[in-house]
């Protein structure tokens, strides 16, 4: 049923959100914002001062709802009317996949590294009988400088 033959009463139920979804779906082509409020005004027969004091509510509905585009040309209409199409450059995607498998072997180089450090420090760690701070010497300062005069 069109928006011009649905009675008053049906029409003042349906949110402005909904009125536009109908109006640009009946419309079949994009309509700028004080286009379309006017025209649902006409339907629910509000006056000039009722369109000015809700026009800016409307915009921000409108830009909340998913259902509409906001087009370059500062017109709505129903997203289900556009597309978008992802273009990818072949030597982009190339790129992209050489940077994810640089990742992937730089982390197992990360991991293989961790892993080394942990055995080393655990062999380390075993004591094999042997005190390490018996081939240790003190050294005065005053050794150290004749040394190295």
């Amino acid at each position: 049923m069109k928006l011009k033959d649905m009675p008053r009463a049906e029409l003042e139920i349906l949110s402005y959100t909904d009125l536009t979804y109908m109006l640009l779906k009946e419309n079949k082509k994009p309509m700028n914002t004080p286009s379309i409020f006017r025209e649902i005004c006409n339907l629910l027969g509000y006056t000039d001062d009722e369109y000015a004091s809700r026009i800016g509510d409307y915009y921000t509905s409108l830009t909340i709802d998913k259902r509409f585009v906001l087009l370059d040309n500062a017109e709505w209409d129903v997203r289900d009317h556009h597309s978008v199409e992802l273009v990818l450059d072949e030597e982009d995607d190339e790129d992209s996949i050489e940077e994810e498998t640089e990742e992937e072997e730089d982390s197992i180089e990360e991991e293989t590294e961790e892993e080394d450090i942990d055995a080393i420090i655990e062999d380390d760690d075993l004591d094999d009988g042997d005190d390490d701070l018996e081939d240790l010497s003190l050294v005065d300062e005053d050794d150290m400088e004749e040394e190295s005069e």
